[in-house]
């Protein structure tokens, strides 16, 4: 096998680092997407006096998301861990509306 030269490498580095700060970029943005969306939600149900949290819906949203991860072969356990701590800060949110 021949080595790759170092002008190769840093091109083959740029490119993949540059793909990863356009994925960082949509992961921003997809967030605060998301969260604006719970935050309309979270108004919804202080209005109605409904409770922040609804773990039937959260349950099923984790499990959502594992079966996504594998078919899109990322580890399910992460994708949950993930989830689990996005949730966590929305309850956090939705808390603060019924104050």
């Amino acid at each position: 096998m021949t080595p790759t030269p170092d002008s190769d490498i840093a091109s083959i580095l740029k490119e993949h680092r540059d793909s990863i700060d356009r994925l960082d970029a949509i992961l921003v943005y997809t967030l605060a997407e998301r969260f604006r969306r719970t935050k309309a939600v979270g108004e919804i149900k202080a209005a109605n006096g409904l409770p922040p949290a609804d773990p039937k819906r959260e349950a099923h949203q984790i499990g959502r998301l594992q079966h996504l991860a594998r078919s899109a072969d990322l580890d399910p356990e992460f994708a949950a861990k993930v989830l689990n701590f996005i949730i966590a800060e929305v309850i956090r949110h939705h808390e603060q509306h019924r104050k």
